[in-house]
C-alpha cells in the first residue's frame, strides 16, 4: 500500500534553477514577451556554439523540428521515410503529417538503436521494387548514440539524406562529436521531461545555413517579405517564445554538469544492482557516451524466478514511485501497423522486458536508495508473493 509518507519520485522531472529565473524575469522587464526577441537569438547562439553548427532554429517541439525537417527535403504524398521503430511516436508522426510512408526499421543489441545492417537489407528490398526512400531518420535513444558512421556510410552508399532524430540526446557524443552533427539535419528536444528544458520547446540544427533559414520562415506561418501580410507558402507557428527560449540560456549553462549528474545516477544503479541476478544495462560500446537521460534496465524472468519489469513496475508505484517501460515498437503501435517492418523481435524483446528508472538529475542519494530497496525486496521475494501482496 501507498503510504501518506511516500513523496512522489518522477521519471524524469524539469530542473530549474535560479540562472533560469533572471532571464526570464529579464524578459519580463524589458516586455519582451513576445515570440521574437534577445532571449531567443542568445539560446540559438549558445546552442550553435556548444554544437559548433552552421545554423540553429529554437522551435516550438522537437517534432516541430522533425516536420520541418522531413519539408526541407520535399518529403510528400506517397514518398517513403525510413526510421527506428523502437522510439516515440514523435519520431514518425511527422511523416505521416505529409502523406508519407514510414518503414520501421528494429534496433541491434549494442546501442538500441537502429540496425545498420537491416537499414541496409530494407534499403535493398525497396529498391528492388522500385523505391528509393526519401530519407533515413536515426534516433540516439535515451541518450545512446546511434552507430553513426556505419548508419552515414549507408546513407552515401545510397544517396538517401539522414535526418538525426537527437531529442534524448543533449550532450551525448560518439567518437568525441555530439550527438546531433552527424546528419544533414537534426532535432533536439527541450521538453519538460528531457535533460534540459525549456517548458516545451525543440530545435533544428544543421550545418547547412539554408535549410535553416528555410525552417525559420516556415515556422513563423510563411510571411513574405512584404509590408502587408502575404503568403507564398504554406507556413506553421512553429517558433519558439521568446519566454521559453530564457529558461533555455539558463539551461544551456548548466547542461553539461545535468548530464554529469544523469551519469553518476547510472552509475549509482548498475553499481547497486550490477550484482543482482536477471537485470543488465546498457553500457557504452567504443566510442559512445551518453548523456544516460534515462536509466534502463533489463528484467529477464528466465533468472528472476518469474519477477518481470511489471512486477517491479507496480511495486515502485505502490511507494510513489514513478517508472516506465521501455518505448512501445512502432511498428506495433496500432496506428501504425499497416507499414512495413524490416528485422526480428529485438525491439519488441527490449520493450517487453525494458523498465526506465527514475532519474531526474535533482534526486537524492536517500532517493536512489530507496529505489534500489525496492528493486532488491521485489527480486528477494519471488513473483508469486509479491504478485499476491498488490491484490
Amino acid at each position: 500500500m501507498k503510504s501518506l509518507n511516500d513523496e512522489k519520485i518522477w521519471l524524469s522531472p524539469p530542473h530549474i534553477g535560479e540562472k533560469e529565473r533572471s532571464y526570464v524575469e529579464e524578459a519580463f522587464d524589458q516586455n519582451w514577451v513576445a515570440p521574437a526577441g534577445p532571449h531567443l537569438k542568445r539560446f540559438e547562439t549558445l546552442i550553435k556554439e556548444y554544437f559548433n553548427v552552421g545554423a540553429v532554429a529554437a522551435l516550438s517541439s522537437g517534432t516541430a523540428a522533425l516536420h520541418l525537417a522531413l519539408i526541407n527535403l520535399g518529403v510528400g504524398n506517397g514518398d517513403y521515410v525510413l526510421t527506428q521503430s523502437l522510439t516515440f511516436s514523435a519520431s514518425a508522426n511527422p511523416i505521416r503529417y505529409l502523406g508519407a510512408e514510414p518503414v520501421f526499421i528494429d534496433s541491434e543489441y549494442d546501442t538500441w538503436n537502429l540496425d545498420p545492417l537491416v537499414l541496409e537489407e530494407a534499403i535493398q528490398d525497396l529498391k528492388e521494387k522500385g523505391i528509393k526512400p526519401k530519407a533515413i531518420i536515426g534516433v540516439d535513444l535515451y541518450g545512446m548514440p546511434a552507430k553513426w558512421v556505419e548508419i552515414q556510410n549507408i546513407a552515401m552508399k545510397y544517396d538517401i539524406p539522414l535526418i538525426e532524430d537527437s531529442a534524448e540526446a543533449a550532450g551525448s557524443t560518439y567518437m568525441g562529436k555530439y550527438c546531433g552533427t552527424f546528419g544533414r539535419m537534426a532535432v533536439l528536444s527541450f521538453n519538460g521531461n528531457k535533460i534540459i528544458t525549456t517548458s516545451g520547446g525543440g530545435a533544428l540544427i544543421s550545418n547547412d545555413w539554408h535549410i535553416v533559414e528555410y525552417a525559420r520562415f516556415l515556422s513563423t506561418q510563411a510571411k513574405d517579405n512584404a509590408v502587408h501580410y502575404q503568403h507564398s507558402h504554406i507556413g506553421y507557428n512553429y517558433r519558439m517564445s521568446n519566454i521559453c527560449a530564457g529558461i533555455g540560456c539558463g539551461q544551456m549553462e548548466v547542461l553539461d554538469s545535468r548530464v554529469r549528474r544523469r551519469r553518476e545516477i547510472f552509475d549509482f544503479y548498475f553499481d547497486a544492482l550490477k550484482d543482482a541476478e536477471g537485470i543488465s544495462f546498457l553500457v557504452e560500446p567504443y566510442g559512445h557516451y551518453s548523456n544516460r537521460w534515462l536509466t534502463v534496465i533489463l528484467v529477464d524472468p528466465e533468472k528472476t524466478f518469474g519477477i518481470t519489469r511489471e512486477h517491479l513496475r507496480l511495486a515502485l508505484e505502490s511507494r510513489n514511485i514513478e517508472s516506465r517501460p521501455l518505448w512501445k515498437p512502432l511498428h506495433l503501435q496500432p496506428v501504425f501497423q499497416k507499414y512495413s517492418f524490416y528485422g526480428s523481435n529485438v525491439s519488441q524483446s527490449l520493450f517487453e522486458n525494458g523498465l526506465c528508472l527514475p532519474s531526474g538529475s535533482a534526486m537524492t542519494e536517500e532517493q536512489l536508495s530507496k529505489v534500489v530497496s525496492i528493486i532488491r525486496k521485489v527480486l528477494n521475494s519471488g513473483a508469486g508473493e509479491f504478485v499476491h501482496k498488490v491484490k
